[in-house]
């Protein structure tokens, strides 16, 4: 695992690319991950320091619901954290329909916690927790992502070609996430990427634009991320920063 800073560069995102639909290949790794989390549970138990019931929501990532991020939240409760999924079905991918009812939920779970909530959100999940942390930093204590594009949506994925084939112009919603990137994200961010991802460029996952952003590099297929134990022991460790463990 790598950390690095936010490196200010002018023109950061110039020439990225899409991935092509071949390295979907190498997601099929992903299905090793879960020996790998069997195999790490016990130091992830043992080792990772405990939270103080901060609340926690997890996103999941587009067309999956909350049975992907169940193993994540089952450790995170483990670890002492209040862990809720969003409740919200699949994720369609429809940002700006979702946005409303995501703030729905997060409004009710701060009232009922009585604190601000830590956003996980993985890929597509990522980018919503983010809309909401920039929206609503009275309702977000920090964002933890992975595998998520910070700029261009589905237009640095895998599945750009396909979006273009069903007519949908991956340039207006590029041109879009990029205006809304001019509206500083204040809360702490946490951007865990690979590059070795095969659905997301990873330098589309590299946020130049947060005051206050951490980048840490693992070695993860995009699918496996979900079950990946290094973004179990990461995203357990980001939450820390802000809670008070014991």
């Amino acid at each position: 695992m790598q950390s690095e800073t936010n490196s200010g560069a002018s023109d950061p995102y110039e020439g990225l690319i899409a991935p092509q639909r071949r390295n979907l290949w190498s997601e099929v790794r992903s299905t090793l991950e879960p020996l790998r989390l069997a195999q790490r549970t016990r130091h992830l138990l043992r080792d990772v320091p405990r939270g103080g019931a901060e609340l926690v929501v997890a996103i999941p990532g587009y067309g999956t619901g909350d049975t992907f991020t169940a193993p994540l939240r089952a450790y995170l409760s483990n670890r002492g954290y209040s862990s809720r999924g969003w409740q919200l079905g699949r994720n369609h991918g429809d940002v700006e329909r979702l946005l409303p009812q995501v703030h729905a939920k997060l409004e009710r779970y701060v009232e009922y916690h009585g604190d601000k909530a830590a956003l996980v959100g993985w890929s597509l999940g990522g980018v919503i927790a983010r809309e909401l942390a920039r929206d609503y930093p009275n309702l977000v204590s920090q964002v933890v992502t992975f595998g998520t594009p910070v700029v261009g949506g589905p237009k640095y994925t895998v599945s750009a070609a396909s979006y273009r084939e069903r007519g949908v112009d991956v340039e207006k919603i590029a041109a879009r996430i990029t205006e809304r990137n001019l509206i500083a994200i204040d809360v702490p961010i946490t951007a865990i990427f690979s590059k070795t991802d095969g659905v997301v460029t990873w330098q589309a996952c590299i946020d130049h634009f947060s005051p206050s952003v951490e980048h840490i590099e693992i070695d993860s297929s995009h699918a496996g991320m979900p079950i990946n134990p290094d973004v179990f022991e990461l995203v357990a460790r980001a939450l820390l920063t802000s809670s008070d463990p014991t």
